[in-house]
């Protein structure tokens, strides 16, 4: 059929709801109950699955397809209450708990960042994972207006505190923009992450990049996580919280493509907000990087594999 007809899953995949029937499940979290100011995230994940019908079955540079070393699909969205922050995270946590006990590996279309802290719930436990975080914001706050312990400025400062994450193999690459105060960052640096600011980006250069992640999350069991608002917003302006100064495209394609052979237990791509992406271009290159993160995810399915006999 036409790219254009037929039912819109991600990258025209099956839709199949058996998780038992999966080794990578692409799941839609349309929930941005935690965004503190620009909402519209939870459109996200419909805009996201309409774009990737440009997504073909080979990468271009490995030449394989993720297609033919998993079972992939799209798996539906989590049935969100976008009116009560708290009953949503738990029905995410539900939802996740239920594709990691069948062990299928979970890759999400957010919604705002807050998403990520349910999801490391369910699979986070009893050990903590290490985490490869591409991101403006180190989302390691804690506490807004008084009273606010979870927004989208705050999933990883609570994931390390519930012990769901280990701070020492956590990297954040991308960080920038301008601060509220001199603390703003402190938690990051005092847990232990490696911080990888935009200007050492640069220093290091992308293969440096690379390098550094692979050398602080080893060989244990990482998770990744995706920001656009890591990208400069020439790329990505369609997201809630923009930073400039940002990262390409092209060099995002190159540092997730750098995190092959590492074992992966799940990856989400975050804060796509088509409201203030009328031409769907950020829609495209969420789907873009979804396929990115795909590849390595099934390349590290892949590997395992012959371990787990």
């Amino acid at each position: 059929m036409p790219r254009f007809s037929g039912l819109a899953t991600f990258m025209r995949l099956p839709h199949v709801v058996d998780p038992a029937a999966l080794d990578i499940a692409m799941v839609g979290v349309p929930w941005d109950g935690g965004t503190t100011n620009r909402a519209g995230a939870r459109h996200g994940p419909r805009q996201i699955r309409d774009m990737s019908t440009f997504i073909r079955r080979l990468h271009p540079v490995t030449r394989r397809s993720p297609f033919a070393l998993a079972r992939i699909a799209d798996h539906g969205d989590v049935a969100v209450n976008p009116i009560d922050l708290m009953d949503t995270m738990g029905r995410i946590e539900r939802f996740y708990a239920r594709l990691h006990a069948a062990g299928t590996i979970p890759l999400s279309a957010g919604g705002d960042h807050l998403i990520s802290l349910p999801i490391l719930r369910a699979l986070g436990r009893p050990r903590p994972l290490g985490l490869i975080q591409f991101d403006a914001h180190p989302d390691t706050g804690d506490v807004y207006f008084g009273q606010s312990r979870y927004t989208h400025g705050t999933p990883f400062r609570r994931a390390v505190e519930e012990g769901l994450i280990d701070p020492k193999r956590t990297v954040q690459i991308g960080i920038r923009g301008s601060l509220y105060g001199e603390d703003d960052w402190a938690f990051s640096y005092q847990s232990g992450m490696r911080v990888i600011p935009i200007e050492e980006v640069y220093a290091l250069g992308i293969d440096g990049v690379i390098a550094e992640a692979r050398r602080v999350v080893a060989d244990d069991p990482t998770y990744v996580t995706f920001d656009v608002d890591g990208l400069d917003p020439v790329y990505a302006p369609g997201t809630g919280t923009p930073e400039v100064g940002g990262f390409t495209t092209f060099e995002a394609q190159r540092m997730i493509r750098g995190l092959g052979g590492l074992n992966l237990v799940g990856a989400d791509l975050v804060e796509v907000s088509p409201p203030f992406d009328p031409g769907g271009g950020t829609a495209l290159v969420g789907a873009t990087l979804m396929f990115e993160l795909l590849c390595v995810l099934a390349d590290s399915l892949a590997a395992r594999r012959p371990r787990d006999r």
